[in-house]
């Protein structure tokens, strides 16, 4: 099947039940991370940065569970900088990257969008150009990392599944549809991931500039600009990558996190989860010494002391080890408040972290890219010790999370912006997607305008063909 046909005439009802299944937890999952980072400083950055630069005009989009309207441009760049920083989205092996946290929120915003202009749109159809924005996307980041000489940032590929998406809800020819992927391409920001690891800041994996890579785009070949060939997706290069496109899916093979942090620190939670269930003894007073050995990439997550939330999520010592390790023995949770805040510089949680020891092993590092490894032991002050095997995260399609486990996590980030009856509605408006003529229910629950001032001088933008 050609990417152009798969783009035209897929419907949701065709992907297996169980693909089905996934990208309706992948969004709920999305949409939990999304409430959980709301009130943070990277999302509070951006969405005044996008009303201040990116005011409503022909198009307008509302900021995610914010309600006020700017540019759908905007909406893209402030709700994938947002989803991203807080590391709980779901990621991908292959790619070494991630769909959804640039995917979701750009088709929010168009739809968003489409919406404004008096378009209805049926779950089945949202959920139809989500599947096909998460499949290509994935496929266009197994391209890239097999065609590209550096580990880049997922907004280096996130945007050509946006554009996949938006080409299904903006109806675009096939001719337009291949310059909108060319754009996205050409200018998509191939970042040097592995800077942004030695270096925590919050541009993160650059899914704000994948969403509005994607968005943007789609606009531009709207106006007539050319952009053809993508080279990742039209080269006998890539063709192994999207020959069988409709028939096995990338999806199936995406990984969950449970704790919000960077999934090279997944392993080693893991672990360590499972040594506090079998071992109560181990309490933060009990530690001696906690070592972690881990592969090579992972151990270059150091920082026992972060300085910010990005330093938090995007080292080994605290996040992989020394934070949510901390966090697990001395709190019992790690949620976005152990992760952001004053959570950071918690004594108790600080404490631990002192004690313990990241090391690469040889034996780890030569199963990666395939496997994320760990193993942890702990050393108590009375002299016991414990060592857990060799353990993979969980969250994997191997270990996966049960419904009931991503139902607790969605109300765990969730719960610290929206209340306990706003979360079970959406919870329950994504279950029914498939069913409705209308997503009108789910967005009003996504965009809610109460107490949300109009933003000064401006008016109902003029509509325009969507």
């Amino acid at each position: 099947m050609s990417l152009y046909s798969f783009v035209r005439d897929f419907t949701f009802s065709q992907a297996p039940q169980h693909t089905r299944e996934l990208l309706q937890t992948c969004l709920l999952d999305i949409l939990g991370v999304a409430a959980g980072a709301r009130d943070n400083q990277t999302s509070q950055a951006l969405k005044r940065y996008a009303v201040s630069h990116y005011p409503a005009g022909a198009l307008a989009s509302r900021l995610l569970f914010d309600g006020r309207a700017v540019h759908p441009l905007g909406a893209a760049w402030a709700g994938g900088f947002s989803v991203d920083s807080l590391d709980a989205h779901e990621g991908h092996f292959t790619s070494k990257g991630h769909a959804g946290a640039s995917v979701v929120p750009a088709l929010l915003a168009l739809v968003d969008a489409c919406r404004e202009q008096g378009r209805s749109i049926s779950g089945d159809e949202l959920l139809s150009a989500l599947c096909i924005g998460y499949e290509t996307a994935l496929r266009a980041g197994v391209a890239l990392m097999a065609t590209a000489p550096e580990y880049h940032a997922s907004g280096a590929f996130s945007g050509l599944g946006v554009v996949c998406a938006g080409a299904r809800l903006l109806d675009l020819d096939e001719q337009t549809f291949r310059h909108a992927l060319g754009i996205a391409e050409y200018f998509g920001p191939r970042c040097p991931m592995m800077r942004l690891v030695d270096h925590p800041s919050m541009l993160r994996d650059a899914h704000g500039a994948g969403a509005y890579a994607g968005l943007n785009a789609l606009l531009l070949a709207q106006a007539g600009v050319t952009g053809a060939p993508a080279e990742t997706v039209e080269t006998t290069a890539v063709a192994a990558q999207w020959h069988d496109l409709g028939q096995r899916w990338e999806i199936d093979a995406q990984y969950f996190k449970p704790w919000p942090v960077c999934r090279w620190a997944q392993p080693a939670l893991t672990a360590m989860s499972a040594l506090l269930a079998e071992n109560p003894q181990i309490t933060g007073e009990a530690i001696e010494r906690i070592e972690v050995e881990t592969f090579h990439e992972s151990m270059r997550l150091q920082g026992h002391t972060p300085a910010n939330a990005d330093e938090a999520q995007y080292a080994l010592a605290f996040p992989l080890a020394a934070f949510p390790l901390a966090a697990l023995v001395a709190r019992g949770q790690v949620g976005p408040l152990e992760v952001t805040g004053e959570a950071i510089h918690a004594a108790d949680i600080l404490a631990v972290s002192g004690r313990i020891e990241i090391v690469e092993a040889d034996d780890l590092s030569a199963r990666f890219p395939n496997e994320i490894l760990s193993r942890v032991s702990v050393s108590l002050k009375d002299g016991q010790g414990f060592t857990s095997p060799v353990t993979a995260a969980k969250g994997d399609p191997a270990t996966a999370m049960t419904q009931a486990e991503f139902s607790a996590k969605f109300h765990l980030l969730a719960g610290v912006s929206l209340d306990a009856e706003r979360r079970q509605a959406i919870e329950q408006a994504v279950a029914e997607l498939p069913a409705s003529t209308d997503c009108a229910t789910l967005f009003q629950l996504l965009f809610n305008t109460e107490s949300v001032q109009a933003l000064p001088g401006s008016t109902r933008p003029m509509e325009i063909a969507l």
